[in-house]
């Protein structure tokens, strides 16, 4: 897990361009979606953080976005993941 607030705009795109980065999340909400999300885009810079995988995320205790992750959210809700 990568916290957005401790790294510089070029170190992000570049680890992002060599794909390093593959989901963000939200650290408050403990939700992670693609990096296109409208929902993780609006959040605050000291609130998001980086996976590389869905199974670095889970890991770490973040469930799915019901907005942009919606076939794995529901998995997550009825228990699945």
């Amino acid at each position: 897990m990568i916290r957005h607030s401790e790294m510089s705009d070029d170190d992000l795109w570049s680890k992002i361009k060599h794909h390093k980065i593959r989901f963000g999340g939200n650290l408050k909400l403990k939700i992670y979606g693609t990096l296109s999300c409208k929902s993780g885009k609006k959040m605050k810079r000291e609130n998001r953080v980086f996976f590389s995988s869905e199974k670095e995320a889970v890991v770490n205790g973040f469930r799915p976005c019901g907005h942009c992750m919606k076939v794995e959210y529901k998995k997550w809700k009825n228990g699945f993941i």
